[in-house]
Order: structure tokens, then C-alpha cells, then sequence
């Protein structure tokens, strides 16, 4: 079956409400606007037959202004695999891995032409809902960009396979660059040093882990238990120099909900309070073996703000104080 993210039908039909229409006006449709919010997926048939009948109501561009309001929050873990990349264009490079999750209609291909990337959309347009879809996937690309890199980054050169709507107001405010019709592929084309930038919020150690979770829902597949608890141990570990993090900061990075964390780690005997204070022992101790940093450095490095308090939690997992524990060695 040809389908699309759930999650992009209600931004459309959300981005008609913010335009004028009412939830009433989709009470009639095969699936409501709350129906929706309960689904993963939708039938690209319904998908695409949505276009058509908002573009028609609201007018030419109306799949455009859809993809100027698309945040990376909207695509889940992928938006947050998104963000932690290492360069902008990864994305593109790992299409088929990435985008499966919003849908099975298109794959992304680079073309690097001297100092032009051109970003081409292998989509067939076998219908109008085909090619209003590619105008808010070409949109939103403006967007996802330049939230990634936190710079306002502009394509150079946009094309569509399709014929121009009579009215571009929208196409111009979007793209802001020369805008292309009737050409013999769907592409956006950009600087390929601004494809080059460096993520904002770049980490290979979380955007590592967030990549087996867009694998677990592309393949249904699950991270094992031990295999889990060593990818949250890692994130604590990481976040552990700025404090202790909440369950709900670690359960952001994860994509997930403080509950389904949770229960992550139930199933395999352990709670998150237990993981704080393993993965604090953990590194107290091999730091008091292997390196010369004082005890005060440690304790910061261990979350603690204070070291008399890393030293009572210390001495309560080994029966030694920090000191004692380093002679002993």
C-alpha cells in the first residue's frame, strides 16, 4: 500500500483550519481530523485527494504555505535524527533510511554540478494530489534546512514537473529563488557548501541512537533490552557534567515519553533512578583509577554540585571515601 505519515495529513488539514476553515468541514471525510491524531499512516489515496480538495477551497499554493509551517517536531524521531546529524545534506544521503516514516511515494537523489548540489525528488506526478504534495515537500525542505543548520540558508533554483498555478505569491515567499515549471524532474537546488554546514545540534553519540529508533519503526523491529539500557546509559553519561538529567530530558533525546522510557526500562529490570546512580559509579570510579583529576572535578563531572555530597553518595556504594577508594588502588 502507497502511504503517508499520519502526522503530515493533520498538519494539512490543521494548516486549513489556521486559513479559515472549520473542524466541521472534514466531518464528512473518510477520516476526521481526530481520527487522524490516532493513526500512523494514511492511504496516499486519501492523502493526495485531500490536496486536491483544500487547494481547491483555499487556492493555488495552499500545499506550499503547508510546508512553511512544518517545524522538525512534527516528523517525531525523525525530525530529531534530523537535527543531530552531522551536515545538512545527510539527510538526503540516507533517504530511503530517513524518510520511509513519512512516506513510500518518493526517494531523494544529490546531483553535485561544480558548486551547485541539486537535491532531485524521484516522484512520478500521476496526479494533481501528487504534484500539490511535492510543492509542501519542496517547502517544508526550506524549512527542515534551515532549522537544522540554524542559518537562513535559500535554495538557488526550485523546479516542478507540473505547470505554474496562476497565482506564485506563494512559490516566491517560500523559495525566495528561481522558480521553475514544466521541467523533466521535481529538484531543489542549493549551494553545496551550505549542504556542507555543520548541524546545529550535531551528536553522533544521540544522533546514533535516534537512527535504531527510525529502524525500529521503518522494520518493526526492537532494540534489545541490554542494547537499550547501554544507549541511555551513554546519554546520561553525556549530560552528566551540566547535572543530573530529568527523565523527561533523556526521554526527549529518546523520542519517546517519560512513561514508554520507563517501561523500556522495566522490561529489563531496571529503573531510571538505579541507571542514574550505576552510570555515576561507573565514572567516579574509572576516573579516580585511570586519570589525575581532582576529587572536586570528579564530583562535577558526576553531575554533583557539590563535592561533600558526591562524597557521602560515594561512600554509600563502596563503603570507602573517594580518597580512600584512589589509595586502595
Amino acid at each position: 500500500m502507497k502511504y503517508f505519515s499520519a502526522n503530515l495529513y493533520v498538519k494539512m488539514l490543521n494548516c486549513a483550519i489556521a486559513e479559515g476553515m472549520v473542524q466541521e468541514d472534514f466531518a464528512n471525510w473518510t477520516t476526521s481530523l481526530e481520527e487522524a491524531k490516532k493513526l500512523e499512516v494514511i492511504s496516499a489515496e486519501e492523502f493526495l485527494t485531500a490536496h486536491e480538495l483544500l487547494d481547491d477551497i483555499l487556492g493555488p499554493g495552499f500545499g506550499v504555505r503547508v510546508g512553511q509551517q512544518m517545524i522538525i517536531e512534527d516528523y517525531g524521531v525523525l525530525g530529531l535524527s534530523w537535527r543531530t546529524c552531522s551536515r545538512v545534506g545527510e539527510i538526503f544521503e540516507r533517504s530511503e533510511r530517513f524518510f520511509k516514516l513519512l512516506s513510500n511515494t518518493f526517494v531523494w537523489q544529490i546531483q553535485i554540478e561544480d558548486d551547485i548540489s541539486h537535491v532531485i525528488l524521484n516522484r512520478e506526478a500521476h496526479r494533481r494530489g501528487m504534484e500539490l504534495s511535492t510543492e509542501a515537500s519542496l517547502s517544508a525542505t526550506v524549512v527542515v534546512l534551515q532549522a537544522m543548520s540554524e542559518q537562513k540558508i535559500l535554495p538557488t533554483q526550485v523546479s516542478f514537473k507540473h505547470s505554474a498555478p496562476n497565482d506564485l505569491s506563494s512559490f516566491e515567499k517560500a523559495f525566495n529563488c528561481s522558480i521553475l515549471f514544466n521541467q523533466p524532474q521535481y529538484a531543489i537546488s542549493y549551494k553545496t557548501k551550505d549542504l556542507n554546514l555543520r548541524t546545529a545540534k550535531a551528536d553522533a553519540s544521540i544522533n546514533s541512537y535516534l537512527l535504531q529508533q527510525v529502524d525500529e519503526k521503518t522494520k518493526g523491529i526492537k532494540i534489545p533490552g541490554s542494547k537499550f539500557v547501554r544507549d541511555v546509559e551513554s546519554l546520561i553519561k553525556d549530560a552528566l557534567p551540566t547535572g543530573i538529567p530529568s527523565i523527561h530530558h533523556i526521554a526527549d533525546l529518546t523520542a519517546m515519553s517519560n512513561r514508554t522510557l520507563t517501561r523500556r526500562l522495566s522490561e529489563t529490570g531496571v529503573t531510571y533512578r538505579d541507571l542514574i546512580k550505576k552510570t555515576q559509579e561507573s565514572i567516579a570510579k574509572d576516573m579516580l583509577r585511570n586519570t589525575m583529576q581532582s576529587v572536586g572535578e570528579i564530583a562535577f563531572l558526576t553531575g554533583f554540585s557539590e563535592q561533600s555530597a558526591f562524597n557521602r553518595a560515594f561512600k554509600k556504594w563502596t563503603n570507602q571515601t573517594p580518597s580512600e577508594f584512589r589509595k586502595s588502588i
